[in-house]
């Protein structure tokens, strides 16, 4: 069954940047649409950031619009979160998921993907 693996989290003061990188265990990410969500503690799982199939159009929560930025690498089947000035509101457990179908546009809810990673600890101290 392909599962989605994240990497990258970590500790971070406030105003650091971290990366994230999601693959797969097995399967493809090619031609599929990409998101991330988070979900903090006591919190409901919510939309980060999403991308296309082809990489050409993007979507982000307005919490983090023009502070983290998603992209895709097809050839080496990675899926990237850049994060910049970072908050200690960013803290939670980073998931990136993959599209129901291939050449799919921009989803925002959790009901487009189906294929899920485990999720990386984000932690922002202030």
């Amino acid at each position: 069954q392909v599962q989605l693996v994240e990497s990258g989290g970590g500790l971070v003061q406030a105003g650091g940047s971290l990366r994230l990188s999601c693959t797969t265990s097995e399967g493809t990410i090619s031609n599929y649409g990409m998101g991330w969500f988070r979900q903090a503690p006591g919190k409901e799982r919510e939309f980060v950031a999403a991308l296309n199939w082809s990489g050409t159009n993007t979507a982000y929560a307005d919490s983090v619009k023009g502070r983290f930025t998603i992209s895709r690498d097809n050839a080496k089947n990675m899926v990237y979160l850049q994060m910049n000035s970072l908050k200690p509101e960013d803290t939670a457990v980073y998931s990136c998921a993959r599209t129901r179908g291939r050449y799919i546009n921009l989803r925002l809810t959790e009901d487009a993907y189906d294929v899920w990673g485990q999720g990386t600890q984000v932690t922002v101290s202030s």
